[in-house]
């Protein structure tokens, strides 16, 4: 960028304007036309390449152009740099084509946050990979440095603005599935938490009613009461498309809860309709009710142990077992009597 008296300045010194005034606003344009390269070409031309020993070149040390700028050597570094991979991509000269003082024309602003990061943690494991996380986003890895260097503003954005939280939730979720220690941490979190161990297992819920409805009308089963699997009847699974399609149309925020409580209730009635209508379903339904009973009674028997009766020894315990004997004496007669006679 060749740097010449533009005729607004010109008319400006003729009205007598001062010439600091007409020399910050030519400044100024240019920094608006060029962004951070007006400032990179100074570095550039200025400050001497890798390799090149002070008798080479006019050009001095980063750190003696820094103290010459009243800065710091990492802060020159920075557009040193940035030139340096602007160069290599061919969108400036390099740095032995530059003369200390000469003006070359400079890329448009917009890309120079492309190659110029602004902050020393970018040369950092953790900056290198939010710098690459932020350029498969499409975004300037400077935004989301200076996101991550500042938490507070990160948290304040998150409470005060539903779209900020909404986009950390999705990124949150995106991180949570290949980070298993932070897994642990949120359900520690969530456990701790009453209303939101409350939310969990209403979401549950609702997640367990749409999976039987979806196991109907995707893989046409249907489980009855008892525990029975059976293949669904064309005209339920039917039904259960139909419920489930209302449900895969709710938007994402939507609440799915009633929704998931309707389909689940309609489809355990259709089931039980299912069961009654049929003899040899309703007598197979009754059958794998009473064995799944009888089961569950039967471990929690053998679970029991004397081997320290004198301990716990009570009269009410030697009632209710007598009781249990009566009524088991009771099943079996009934049952042998209904047993086919030979």
């Amino acid at each position: 960028m060749t740097v010449a008296i533009a005729p607004s300045e010109e008319s400006a010194v003729r009205q007598g304007v001062l010439d600091p005034v007409a020399r910050d606003a030519r400044d100024f344009g240019a920094y608006a036309r060029t962004g951070g390269w007006a400032f990179a070409l100074k570095v550039a031309r200025s400050v001497r390449p890798g390799g090149q020993s002070a008798d080479e070149t006019p050009k001095v040390s980063a750190k003696e152009f820094a103290e010459l700028a009243g800065c710091s050597p990492e802060r020159v570094m920075r557009y040193y740099k940035a030139w340096d991979r602007a160069a290599d991509d061919d969108l400036v000269p390099h740095f032995e084509l530059l003369v200390p003082g000469a003006d070359i024309e400079l890329p448009d602003a917009e890309v120079w946050h492309t190659y110029y990061v602004s902050r020393s943690s970018a040369a950092s494991e953790r900056g290198t990979a939010i710098t690459q996380a932020a350029e498969a986003e499409g975004i300037r890895p400077t935004k989301a440095l200076e996101v991550a260097e500042n938490p507070t503003a990160l948290r304040a954005a998150i409470l005060a603005d539903p779209s900020t939280a909404q986009a950390a939730r999705h990124a949150l979720l995106d991180r949570v599935r290949e980070d298993p220690a932070l897994q642990a941490e949120l359900a520690r979190d969530i456990a701790r938490t009453d209303e939101l161990k409350k939310a969990v297992a209403t979401e549950s819920r609702a997640a367990d009613r749409i999976g039987y409805v979806r196991q109907i009308a995707e893989k046409g089963q249907i489980r009855t009461p008892a525990g029975q699997t059976l293949d669904a009847p064309a005209g339920l699974r039917s039904e259960a498309e139909r419920h489930l399609s209302l449900l895969d149309e709710l938007d994402e925020g939507e609440d799915s809860g009633e929704w998931a409580t309707e389909a689940y209730d309609t489809m355990k009635h259709l089931v039980v309709e299912t069961v009654e209508a049929d003899p040899e379903l309703r007598v197979q339904e009754r059958r794998t009710k009473f064995y799944s009973s009888l089961q569950k009674a039967t471990k929690v028997f053998e679970e029991l142990t004397f081997d320290d009766a004198d301990d716990i020894y009570e009269d009410d315990m030697v009632q209710r077992l007598e009781d249990l004997q009566q009524a088991i004496g009771s099943a079996i007669a009934a049952l042998r009597g209904a047993a086919p006679r030979q």
